[in-house]
C-alpha cells in the first residue's frame, strides 16, 4: 500500500485546453473580488459616508501596486540566473521565446505586499483618506481572498513542499527527483512504498502540499482570527494592520519549514550542513521567504510600538519656576 497521495490527474492549469486562460489567473480575480466585497461590507456595517469612486480607485491602484511589486520581487529577488537583470523588458513580457502566451508566472507575496502598501498610501494621501482606518478594513478583507491565490498555486502544481512520510504527503509529477545514492532518500522511498530503482537513479518522493497549508493558515485561519476577534475590538487605528503583518509573518515563517525553497537560492542563512532543498528536517537553515517574513514580524512590532507611544498620554509639563525678586 502506498503511503502517500497522488496529485489529482484530472487537474489542469488551463480552464479550457488550448486557450491561454488559466485557473491561477482566475483565482487572482476571485481573491480581489472577495477582498472588495468584504471591504464594502465593513463600510456598510459602520455606516461610513464614503465616495464609491474612492473605493474602486483604492482597489485599482492597490492591485496595480501589488502586481508590479510582486512581479519585480518574483523575477529579481527569486531568480538566481540573472536573466531578468540582463533582460529587464522580460519582467512584464507574457510570452516565451516561441511567442506562446504564458502569462506572468512568478509572483512574490512579499513584493506584492510592499508594492500594494506603497500604492495605497500614496492614493490615500492624495485623496486625504485616513490610511490607517481604511488599512484596518483592508487587511481584514485580504486574507480570505489570499486563500484562493494559494489554491491557484496548487492547481498549477507548483510551490510544492519538502519531502515527507506523512500519509497526506503528495506525489507531484513536476517535483524535482532526488538521487537514491542518498540514504535518507532511500529511507523515505521505502516508507512510502516507492521502488528505490537501480543505484544512482532518481526518485520522485512525496511532498508536503504546502500550497494547501498556506491556503488554510495564511488565508482562512488568519482571516477568521482577524475578522472575528480583532476587527471590532481594535484599541486604536492601525492595530488590525499590525495584527495582520505580525500574524502573517509568523504563520509564513512556520509554513516555510514545510515548503521547498526556491531552486538556485536554497537557504541564504544556514547554521547546519547544507543538504538538498527538499530535505525534511533543517530547522536552523532559513529560506528567503523566512527572512522576509521575519522582517515583516519586526516591522509589525515596531509599527505597534510607535503607535502605542504616540497614543500614550504625555506626562504633565512641570510648572515654570517663579523667581522671587528681592528689594526694590
Amino acid at each position: 500500500m502506498l503511503g502517500f497521495l497522488n496529485y489529482p490527474s484530472w487537474i489542469r492549469p488551463e480552464i479550457i485546453p488550448g486557450f491561454p486562460v488559466r485557473w491561477y489567473g482566475l483565482m487572482y480575480i476571485v481573491a480581489f473580488v472577495i477582498a472588495y466585497l468584504l471591504f464594502r461590507y465593513q463600510i456598510k456595517e459602520r455606516r461610513l459616508q464614503v465616495n464609491e469612486d474612492d473605493v474602486v480607485n483604492l482597489f485599482f491602484w492597490g492591485i496595480i501596486g501589488l502586481l508590479i511589486g510582486g512581479r519585480l520581487f518574483g523575477t529579481l529577488v527569486y531568480d538566481p540566473t540573472g536573466r531578468y537583470l540582463s533582460h529587464p523588458w522580460l519582467i512584464f513580457w507574457p510570452f516565451d521565446e516561441t511567442g506562446r502566451f504564458v502569462g506572468l508566472a512568478g509572483m512574490s507575496y512579499h513584493g506584492g505586499l510592499l508594492g500594494g502598501v506603497v500604492a495605497i498610501v500614496l492614493f490615500c494621501r492624495a485623496r486625504k483618506i485616513d490610511v490607517l482606518d481604511w488599512g484596518d478594513m483592508l487587511v481584514a478583507s485580504v486574507p480570505l481572498g489570499y486563500t484562493f491565490g494559494r489554491l491557484g498555486n496548487f492547481i498549477n502544481g507548483e510551490l510544492w513542499g519538502r519531502v515527507t512520510t506523512l500519509p497526506w504527503g503528495m506525489y507531484f509529477p513536476g517535483a524535482e527527483p532526488l538521487s537514491n545514492k542518498l540514504s535518507w532518500v532511500r529511507e523515505v522511498a521505502a516508507k512510502a512504498g516507492i521502488p528505490a530503482g537501480a543505484p544512482g537513479s532518481l526518485i520522485n518522493l512525496p511532498r508536503h502540499p504546502s500550497q494547501l497549508y498556506e491556503a488554510l493558515f495564511e488565508g482562512l485561519v488568519l482571516w477568521l482570527v482577524i475578522w472575528l476577534v480583532f476587527r471590532k475590538r481594535k484599541p486604536f487605528k492601525g492595530f488590525v494592520i499590525a495584527v495582520y503583518v505580525i500574524g502573517y509573518g509568523v504563520i509564513r515563517f512556520i509554513v516555510e519549514y514545510f515548503r521547498e525553497p526556491d531552486q538556485g537560492i536554497g537557504f541564504p542563512i544556514h547554521f547546519q550542513r547544507l543538504v538538498e532543498r527538499a530535505h525534511p528536517a533543517m530547522p536552523l537553515d532559513f529560506s528567503t521567504g523566512q527572512i522576509l517574513s521575519f522582517l515583516m514580524i519586526v516591522a509589525g512590532i515596531v509599527f505597534l510600538i510607535v503607535r502605542l507611544r504616540r497614543l500614550s498620554p504625555k506626562p504633565d509639563a512641570k510648572p515654570a519656576s517663579r523667581k522671587t525678586r528681592r528689594g526694590a
